[in-house]
């Protein structure tokens, strides 16, 4: 156990974990008080989290005691940007001979581990998603954790019954897990793309879409192609990697991606960190440069990205105006209604303002409409019409 009396940390857990991170008692101290490594929620309560990004250690990586030691479950690591293809990759993969492609799908970052024999969904942030490991439990083979206990499966959670990122471009009825890299226990080295597309059908998983391999000389111009391809279904953009995943990947998006993040961030302008909206009009401005539109294209992206951020900010203040409250509708798709409320109970201990619809059976399942108010650009609405300045 790591519990004193009192709730508080064991002594002889803060001095083990002292010496399997390496750092001194001062610093694994400070990240306690600090709640930078803090505990999850209920039974899980055994999982500690970083909030944080330590040293080597991502935000949301989980640690838990393993027999005599610790065990880690590695956090996303970040994904550095492509601004501009062509010098960017050159530079970046410099040495390689080829680069992979994959599809970047715009769903919710989770993975799925075997944790002390148990299945679970570990979100971006470290917590145990109760829907989503449901999910999870019921759309995986689990045979896969039972073969490869030191391994950890991470990737997208997609679908119109997904709480947190809802999308219907993808042509899926509920809710499916679309996987994009499998990393080891401890270190979170990634297997080789190779490896893992043979690991990922050799237990039929779903995986993101893949164009192959491409030479590095031609990437920037067969990307770009791929680009406008995937921009013309409002599908999100691609991640370059190194096949043997030694280099860290990068990531470009599509300019209808781009005006979906920002319909989105306007339409709940105060919820959304400037910087958020900020970099994705930066990129329309070195794409559009890049890509050298001429007039006409030039002319078209910069209504689309106008509309995207007049529009959904008019709705809006239109919306508080004639005295509506703004929220964001979701919905889920459980076979346990206590998985429900527990999901419930959880979003609430995310600070999360919901509002869960009766249960609607369909088939041996229940269809659930979540109602997410927020808050903030509600209230700063509603205060500036009453005449609060900016």
């Amino acid at each position: 156990m790591n519990k004193g009396e009192n709730g508080e940390i064991d002594p002889d857990f803060v001095a083990r974990l002292v010496d399997y991170l390496e750092f001194d008692e001062g610093r694994v101290q400070h990240l306690f008080e600090k709640n930078y490594l803090a505990r999850n929620w209920g039974k899980h309560d055994y999982l500690f989290r970083f909030d944080k990004e330590i040293s080597r250690i991502e935000r949301g990586t989980v640690l838990y005691e393993k027999d005599d030691s610790f065990e880690v479950i590695m956090g996303f690591p970040k994904i550095r940007r492509a601004m501009v293809l062509d010098p960017t990759l050159k530079k970046h993969f410099s040495g390689l001979e080829k680069v992979t492609v994959e599809e970047k799908m715009n769903g919710y970052n989770v993975r799925v581990a075997n944790v002390k024999g148990e299945i679970l969904a570990i979100t971006r942030s470290g917590y145990v998603c109760p829907y989503t490991t449901e999910r999870a439990k019921e759309k995986l083979d689990l045979r896969f954790f039972d073969d490869f206990p030191e391994l950890v499966l991470y990737g997208e959670m997609l679908g119109p019954d997904n709480p947190y990122v809802p999308k219907e471009i993808y042509g899926i009825e509920s809710v499916e897990f679309y996987i994009f890299d499998i990393r080891e226990k401890n270190s979170g080295n990634p297997l080789s793309i190779a490896r893992k597309h043979e690991i990922l059908e050799k237990y039929d998983f779903l995986q993101v879409r893949s164009f192959g391999k491409i030479s590095l000389k031609t990437a920037a111009e067969e990307i770009a192609k791929i680009i406008r391809t995937l921009g013309e279904k409002e599908h999100e953009g691609v991640v370059i990697k190194d096949p043997e995943m030694v280099l860290a990947p990068l990531k470009y998006t599509s300019s209808q991606s781009n005006c979906s993040d920002l319909r989105h961030a306007f339409k709940f302008y105060n919820e959304a960190g400037r910087d958020y909206m900020l970099s994705r009009i930066v990129r329309e401005g070195f794409q559009t440069v890049e890509w050298d539109e001429n007039e006409a294209d030039f002319k078209k992206r910069f209504m689309q990205l106008g509309e995207s951020i007049l529009n959904p900010l008019r709705e809006s203040i239109r919306s508080v105006k004639n005295g509506q409250r703004l929220y964001e509708e979701a919905k889920i798709r459980v076979k346990d209604l206590k998985t429900a409320a527990e999901f419930e109970n959880y979003l609430k201990r995310l600070g999360i303002d919901t509002i869960f619809e009766e249960p609607q059976p369909i088939g041996n399942e229940y269809l659930i409409i979540i109602k997410k108010i927020n808050k903030s650009t509600n209230d700063k609405t509603q205060a500036i019409w009453e005449g609060e300045v900016w």
